[in-house]
């Protein structure tokens, strides 16, 4: 607590003053926590001063409160290219971030405890952002930004969370997430040049190589890198009491329907809330749970025993292969390529389908999505045709955050699709009784195809890589289609 009171006076965070009549001051709290290596082992005892900025009144407290962050799949692109180009990759993280964003308004807090004083009637003028405030994150990005670019960065439009430097042979690349930094390129005096200006403008921590960020496990070789999850997935093994469960060899029953309906409804509804939104962020480096995830999301407002079960039977999934990861390997070709399918009215309460699509650079998958489609469609082509759409535009997308990198995009992107009725009609512009309904923004796909954005090919259905976004398979292929991925387990099961 003393060490976190004396970044505050050392901050100028506050100015202590009398309340003016015409305000009301805000209040405070300590928040403590401790912070964990990736072995497990305390790195460190956390105490936080945090404002509760619940209590502030909008237009008075605060105005704006946005401010963006990293796309996960920008994290995932970086370490790809990084691993080919074998860049060097360091991790930064920024002590009492928020504090050292600039606040425009007029913002009184109360004394916090261990300061006051009997007898004053004194408050806190807030001069610097606190945590906790809704604008604090908003001005520390601000801050932060503003700082970067006059060294010299360019802000991406792709990725606002992305800056880059680009000096004949040289190229510099820095990636933010709230208070976490990675910084990577081809030249480490640049990269050194880059932490010195940044320790000259923030109080900064320099972490080394990467190695764990966010909750991500990274790993390198010389045969590229290696990104898991594994602590995290102990953490949530052991938390519901599943470490000496029985494994399971995949994560959904084959013909498995889950209703809204059916079942008892649980006593603790925020379990299940608490283990699927657990289970989204394992997402992030685990594709072959999307699709089981996203089925067990839908029911979160009102979770039954069925659900439950199914959500216990992914935990025991995920014990077979607690370290499972994306490889990302050094060689690697920098061409993108996708898969997308769809499975036609799966949903047996809405009779909506679900779109799945999984994008590669090289051979490492950086981008995936399970989601189901916002309207009924009235054939399979057309369902497939509508999961085209979504990944033409996220190709688009990544063709623009690889351009940032220097990673131009000469030849279309191969888009591989098992349906030769939606390859016709995004190859031939021909409206009639079995098209005309669809919405004019699906026909993106035309547009890219003519473009030179895209080039849809043909797969067969055994082959197509996205079918495991799209239903629950069966040992077989599932299997199959996860080493396909590039998901690798470097773990024997614990």
């Amino acid at each position: 607590m003393q060490v976190e009171l004396d970044a505050l006076a050392q901050n100028n965070t506050w100015s202590l003053v009398s309340l003016p009549a015409t305000h009301k001051p805000i209040g405070c709290k300590w928040v403590y926590k401790i912070k964990y290596n990736s072995d497990g082992s305390i790195e460190r005892y956390k105490a936080r001063l945090v404002a509760k900025g619940y209590t502030q009144v909008e237009g008075v407290d605060y105005l704006e409160t946005f401010s963006p962050t990293a796309k996960l799949t920008t994290v995932r692109c970086l370490l790809a290219v990084a691993a080919s180009r074998n860049w060097f990759i360091h991790h930064m993280d920024v002590h009492n971030a928020f504090l050292q964003g600039d606040l425009d308004e007029v913002v009184y807090m109360d004394v916090p405890l261990g300061l006051r004083r009997q007898g004053e009637n004194m408050v806190c003028r807030l001069n610097k952002s606190l945590y906790g405030l809704k604008q604090a994150s908003r001005n520390w990005f601000a801050k932060f930004s503003c700082a970067i670019q006059k060294a010299g960065f360019i802000q991406s439009k792709a990725d606002y969370s992305l800056f880059t430097k680009s000096d004949s042979n040289t190229f510099t690349a820095v990636l933010i997430y709230v208070d976490d930094i990675i910084v990577t390129g081809n030249n480490a005096q640049a990269i050194k040049s880059l932490k010195d200006f940044l320790f000259q403008q923030f109080h900064i921590k320099d972490l080394g190589d990467l190695k764990y960020f966010l909750g991500i496990e990274v790993s390198r070789s010389q045969k590229g890198i290696f990104i898991s999850q594994r602590k995290y997935a102990l953490d949530m093994l052991s938390d519901v009491g599943l470490l000496g469960s029985r494994p399971t060899t995949f994560p959904m029953e084959t013909y498995l329907k889950l209703s809204p309906d059916e079942g008892d409804p649980l006593h603790d509804p925020t379990k299940y809330r608490r283990l699927v939104g657990r289970l989204i962020y394992l997402t992030v480096t685990r594709p072959d749970l999307v699709y089981s995830v996203q089925i067990l999301s839908q029911f979160m407002q009102n979770p039954r025993t069925p659900h439950w079960e199914a959500a216990l039977r992914v935990l025991r999934f995920i014990k077979g292969n607690v370290g499972q990861g994306l490889f990302f390997p050094s060689s690697n070709d920098g061409i993108l390529k996708a898969y997308c399918d769809s499975d036609w009215a799966s949903c047996e309460t809405t009779r909506r389908s679900i779109s799945g699509f999984c994008v590669f650079l090289g051979d490492s998958l950086i981008s995936w999505k399970s989601k189901k489609q916002t309207t009924v469609a009235r054939s399979s082509a057309e369902a497939e045709y509508r999961a085209m759409a979504a990944t033409c535009l996220e190709i688009t997308w990544l063709r623009y955050i690889l351009q940032d990198l220097k990673i131009p995009q000469s030849k279309p992107a191969s888009l591989f699709c098992d349906n030769q009725a939606a390859l016709h009609i995004a190859k031939n512009p021909v409206f009639h009784e079995r098209t005309k309904h669809i919405e004019i923004d699906c026909h993106i796909v035309r547009e890219k195809l003519q473009a030179g954005v895209i080039a849809p090919s043909y797969v067969q259905s055994r082959s197509q890589l996205a079918d495991i976004l799209t239903k629950p398979l069966g040992k077989e292929q599932f299997q199959y289609l996860s080493g396909k991925l590039g998901l690798h387990d470097i773990h024997s099961p614990t």
